[in-house]
């Protein structure tokens, strides 16, 4: 790779990096580039209120809310952001607490809806004149991979009734795990790491005040729960399920039910509030790596280049962790003509991605009931349990991945 592909924007559809995907993590790629005076154009396939609309993750890493406000776009999380300096686990009817402020050097988790920091993300590079098709169909691309090429790289697709083409420098494949972007590099260019969990989440949207101040993760003899939240009226529930679960055969009443069981305390003291459910879904759980994330000018991002169960709360943080390093590694092949930053970003990145593909995992086997479960098995998993809520070391470890590990050195 070398220093030549920088060429100065000409009238047209032209830029230094075009990004496929108004996600997360192609919506703050585009914002920290525009801090470095980089320029990009974003393409999506979906309208913005639909990239707005959608319901995903809702805990933010320490590292991840830091990066929101130092960049500019943390105004509104500063205000509505929640902040907890603690998680809880539930087993046996009894509560275990892990305090960040002893374990993890006093940093914290917020709570923020993925859906809000997008619509910051958008108003952002809007205000800054970012250019954004929506609604586009028919995406390729083309003239990405490695060797002597002299092409600049393209993105077509059409917009409106419009056939429209941007040549760039780079492309960035934000567009999740079921984009163009992956699928457009060459057949054994990758190796593909999958795991598919034989159970998912029904989770539920519901209008009740939260009924924990911190986020409880239940390990119940009928399976996983978790009590969240998405603001001080608004609390997001999960139950462990089957993975092809027909959601019409959950009503309400039911769900309640279950989550009462599950998340019940042996004393009976604690108590469940209830109330209207906005939203319930279930979905399945996988863990996912391609390797690398990079092929030629193509670099992936978030969930095109991995999935993590969301046990750990990593997807979104994983996001912004990759745009960090790709954004770093743009600007120093342009302002410094070091080209081996972008060489190295996925060995950058996945590092940290397999960190954290072991901290989800391991929260994961931990926490759920297995199909092929016996009894040998549930009381290897109380006792994993116990040993994590018991031991200061145990708890740090949880403490520091639960937070957000360093960023890899990018140097």
């Amino acid at each position: 790779m070398s220093a030549e592909l920088h060429s100065e924007n000409q009238l047209g559809l032209r830029t230094q990096v075009g990004i496929v995907g108004a996600g997360p993590a192609g919506l703050l790629l585009s914002h920290l580039l525009y801090l470095q005076g980089i320029e990009s154009i974003i393409v999506e396939a979906r309208s913005r209120q639909y990239v707005e609309d959608r319901v995903r993750a809702g805990v933010l890493e320490q590292g991840t809310a830091d990066l929101m406000i130092e960049s500019g776009v943390g105004e509104r999380l500063k205000h509505e952001g929640l902040p907890h300096y603690g998680v809880n686990f539930r087993f046996g009817g009894h509560t275990h607490r892990f305090d960040f402020r002893e374990l993890a050097r006093g940093r914290a988790i917020f709570v923020y809806p993925q859906n809000k920091v997008v619509a910051d993300l958008f108003d952002a590079r809007l205000v800054a004149g970012g250019r954004i098709f929506f609604e586009t169909e028919d995406l390729s691309l083309a003239d990405f991979g490695p060797g002597g090429s002299k092409s600049r790289p393209k993105i077509r697709f059409r917009a409106g009734r419009q056939s429209q083409e941007i040549e760039c420098d780079f492309i960035a494949g934000c567009d999740g795990f079921h984009g163009v972007c992956r699928p457009s590099i060459p057949t054994g260019a990758l190796s593909l790491f999958e795991r598919i969990y034989p159970f998912g989440w029904l989770g539920i949207l519901a209008e009740a005040p939260p009924s924990s101040d911190e986020l409880i993760y239940a390990y119940h003899d009928r399976g996983f729960a978790l009590l969240s939240m998405r603001s001080p009226t608004i609390s997001r529930l999960y139950i462990q399920c089957k993975p092809d679960e027909r959601i019409n055969e959950w009503p309400d009443d039911r769900i309640w039910q279950e989550l009462h069981a599950r998340l019940a305390t042996a004393d009976g003291q604690w108590k469940l509030t209830e109330g209207p459910v906005l939203q319930k879904g279930v979905t399945g759980m996988r863990s996912f790596v391609a390797e690398p994330m990079q092929y030629g000018r193509l670099f992936l991002a978030g969930d095109a280049a991995h999935i993590v169960p969301p046990t750990g709360a990593k997807g979104l943080n994983l996001a912004a962790a990759d745009v960090v390093v790709l954004a770093r590694a743009v600007k120093e092949f342009y302002s410094s003509n070091r080209p081996d930053l972008l060489e190295n970003y996925s060995k950058i990145c996945l590092r940290r991605v397999w960190k954290a593909q072991r901290f989800s995992w391991w929260m994961t086997s931990m926490l759920h009931l297995f199909d092929t479960d016996n009894a040998f098995d549930r009381r290897r998993q109380l006792a994993e349990l116990d040993y994590v809520t018991s031991s200061q070391a145990a708890q740090q470890t949880l403490a520091e991945n639960y937070v957000g590990l360093p960023m890899e050195p990018i140097e």
